[in-house]
């Protein structure tokens, strides 16, 4: 393990008592989605797991993608979009994890999502497009079979990890023939259909039942890497590969009103959250627009009002916010922000069209 993935997987330790204290003094003056975060660090998992990998970061995994990235602005969330309408007939809309510590396997749910329509999309939207993936699997398998050391029986309250997750999704628990990606509809053993608090946390405690978790195997985002720099997250988007944050980099309002984006869409950083988004679009400053800044949209779980205000572009999801490079920065060098890729992170152009006009 590097120093600085030491250092960044201290300063999330730091960043979690920082934020203990600050919601104490705080009270109920919180945001809109109080109680609803779960990112919970375990930093000795997190280098466990890393050091199980052959190639650990995406500097090293996706060294293809790091040499031809461009900076190129690109918004993969244009891609779940697509997939969603062809699949469902109507357009993607931003998940609620409602009031439990879900927010990783929302998270990495998405992002296993996202790289999923970017694979069908780049194929030409040949094939069924994807399904909605279900985020209970993800997290039953994170607090279970995906830590370190597995627990058959995680007693604790709500909440994960990136590496467990990502262990999760990419099939490779101690326990092999596990762990992978399930969807949204009926099993056997399990109607997954609709997002489920109930089963969440039943499943939290428990496990995922083995025949569901070795049916996931079937499909898993085998390509995990984690991202330290802001280089290595934007040549994962501009790939195709969106990014977890687990951090405590929070943002939004102290005095718990629900915030208000900026006329770039942006948020500021406020408070700190232990929390898990998806970073699933980039953007860069250009010399020629004075206006222009370095960001990158984080999309919630908090559904579609939880924070409001202008857009850019005007197709922006709901439920999201432009972070700057700053604040995006300040998050991955916690130690603990995952890539999500299908089989590898080979590089590939993306028809980043401009699907909209874009107005600032």
């Amino acid at each position: 393990m590097s120093p600085r993935v030491r250092l960044g997987l201290l300063l999330g330790l730091l960043g979690i008592a920082v934020a203990s204290v600050g919601y104490a003094l705080l009270g109920a003056a919180r945001p809109i989605g109080a109680g609803q975060y779960g990112y919970l660090p375990d930093p000795v998992g997190t280098r466990q797991f890393l050091a199980e990998l052959d190639r650990p970061t995406f500097a090293e995994a996706g060294r293809e993608a790091m040499d031809r990235a461009r900076g190129v602005d690109t918004f993969l969330y244009r891609f779940t979009d697509q997939a969603h309408r062809a699949k469902y007939g109507g357009p993607w809309q931003c998940w609620d994890q409602g009031d439990a510590g879900t927010c990783v396997s929302m998270a990495f749910g998405l992002g296993c999502q996202t790289a999923l329509a970017v694979d069908w999309a780049v194929a030409g939207a040949k094939g069924e497009p994807p399904a909605n993936v279900a985020t209970e699997p993800v997290y039953g398998g994170s607090r279970t079979a995906g830590r370190m050391p597995p627990l058959t029986v995680n007693s604790g309250g709500d909440g994960s990890y990136g590496a467990a997750a990502a262990r999760w999704v990419s099939g490779q628990c101690k326990t092999a023939g596990i762990g992978g990606i399930l969807f949204r509809e009926a099993y056997p053993d399990a109607d997954l259909s609709q997002y489920s608090i109930r089963l969440s946390r039943q499943w939290g405690r428990t496990g995922v039942p083995s025949t569901l978790a070795t049916k996931a195997h079937e499909l898993r985002a085998t390509a995990v890497a984690q991202v330290l720099t802001w280089q290595e997250l934007c040549a994962s988007v501009e790939r195709g590969s969106p990014v977890v944050l687990c951090s405590t980099v929070g943002y939004g309002r102290w005095d718990g009103a629900n915030p208000v984006r900026d006329a770039d869409g942006f948020l500021l950083r406020g408070k700190s959250w232990a929390h898990a988004m998806l970073v699933w679009a980039v953007r860069h400053q250009r010399p020629d627009d004075p206006r222009s800044r370095d960001g990158g949209l984080i999309q919630n779980s908090w559904s579609l009002r939880w924070c409001s205000g202008p857009k850019w572009p005007s197709d922006q999801p709901d439920g999201s916010f432009w972070a700057s490079r700053a604040d995006i920065e300040a998050a991955l060098q916690q130690g603990d922000c995952f890539a999500i890729g299908g089989a590898n992170f080979r590089w590939r152009e993306l028809d980043n069209r401009v699907w909209f006009e874009r107005q600032r």
